[in-house]
């Protein structure tokens, strides 16, 4: 087990021991390692994942006025609609905006339990905060942030990264404070 899912798990487990539902987010810079994280958490508890970049906004959503908001270009209400059943205890069920085809797939159920993980940059957005009672963030020096980007993309696509995602990513975490909003940074 690596230390970043020690140290998350004890925090989960101390939630628990308070709360009989524990909605976590974890936020980072891409590459930092949050689906990973997100994974193994998911393994240990045996608890579902939301995926954030299932709730990019779809073509027809993308306003300037949207895309000027830092943070904006992710459909926080839809993925607001999906936090507040399961916080209930209830089931949720959404279809995930596909980017690489630019339209919704086919149904997610989510089933309630007693942890539920959102992993994903923009989780954290202030609009969504008050509904996790964790908030993790991951860190990343931009060094091995591009290693491991260059690593899993192709090289037009690292080239996206470099000059549009991250530079977005950079804007929501510092316009919004989101590391100094997280209740555990690793």
């Amino acid at each position: 087990m690596t230390t970043a899912a020690v140290c998350a798990l004890e925090n989960i487990r101390a939630e628990l021991k308070q709360k009989d539902r524990v909605l976590v987010a974890i936020d980072g810079p891409c590459a930092s390692g949050k689906t990973t994280l997100a994974k193994e958490l998911s393994e240990l508890l045996q608890c579902p994942v939301v995926h954030a970049d299932h709730f990019f906004l779809r073509p027809e959503q993308r306003t300037a006025a949207r895309l000027a908001e830092p943070g904006g270009n992710m459909d926080r209400e839809r993925l607001s609609e999906v936090l507040l059943p399961l916080r209930e205890g209830k089931e949720a069920r959404y279809r995930p905006f596909l980017c690489s085809h630019q339209y919704l797939g086919e149904p997610i159920l989510i089933l309630p339990a007693p942890v539920i993980l959102v992993e994903g940059s923009y989780s954290c957005h202030p609009d969504l905060e008050g509904l996790y009672d964790l908030r993790i963030f991951l860190c990343i020096e931009s060094r091995e942030q591009m290693k491991r980007l260059a690593q899993r993309e192709a090289p037009e696509s690292l080239e996206r990264f470099r000059e549009r995602w991250i530079p977005l990513e950079n804007r929501y975490f510092s316009e919004y404070g989101i590391k100094n909003r997280a209740h555990l940074i690793l």
